[in-house]
């Protein structure tokens, strides 16, 4: 089940950029511009875990977490330019389960949201990073790529790259897509990148079933092909 995140942000790049990673990461994810859109947000979204940001117009980020922990026990994870150990202290009696400080690494961040919903018990429902086809598996646990009955030694990138591919089948995407998708958006590099990791799993890959293939749509993309029938 895709776990949801609802973001308490006035800042429209940082709250763009977290919309970003976060759908990246496989997050469905709302955005709410000032504290009381947030609340009433919170009702409609019904979110697995709230970023919310302390400085805010209508309803600063303290009276929107305590309106939160009124009615819910919903993780909250608040972002501030404050630095100061007292506002931490206060926002965590409060009831936030983590205090990050602007500017912060947005892979840091989403990393202690997988902290706080592992605290919650939320992950282990998340989709199995394991992906079974007619003789393949992908493995993104492992890190194995299995042809055929055979483990294929294959670097990272490109198994990320065919775990995405597959993992929504028959759906093309651009190569600027697999770029920002896979190698991250602050990756500078060109299609020819994504190009040079299919021409490579290719070759793994060529000929060993009939029912799926690495197809290239021309002029546009990739896809990982299925045959349904």
């Amino acid at each position: 089940m895709q776990r949801k995140v609802l973001v308490i942000e006035d800042d429209a790049n940082i709250a763009e950029l977290l919309r970003l990673y976060l759908e990246k990461d496989g997050f469905e994810v709302s955005i709410a511009v000032d504290g009381g859109k947030g609340v009433s947000e919170f009702e409609r979204f019904n979110p697995d875990l709230v970023l919310l940001d302390i400085m805010l117009p209508v309803m600063d980020g303290w009276s929107v977490c305590r309106e939160i922990r009124s009615t819910s026990k919903t993780p909250i994870i608040m972002l501030t330019a404050k630095g100061e150990t007292l506002d931490k202290v206060s926002g965590l009696e409060m009831g936030a389960d983590d205090y990050v400080v602007k500017p912060f690494d947005v892979k840091e961040l989403i990393a202690r949201i997988h902290a706080v919903m592992r605290r919650y018990g939320m992950e282990e429902n998340q989709k199995e990073k394991k992906l079974v086809f007619d003789k393949l598996v992908i493995d993104m646990v492992s890190f194995e790529l299995i042809v055929d009955g055979k483990k294929v030694d294959t670097p990272p990138k490109e198994m990320e790259l065919l775990y995405h591919l597959a993992s929504s089948p028959n759906r093309v995407y651009t190569r600027n897509q697999l770029l920002d998708e896979v190698w991250g958006f602050d990756y500078f590099g060109d299609s020819r990148t994504v190009d040079v990791h299919v021409k490579r799993l290719r070759e793994k890959l060529e000929n060993v079933s009939d029912q799926w293939a690495l197809k290239t749509v021309w002029g546009v993309g990739y896809k990982f092909e299925v045959n349904e029938n």
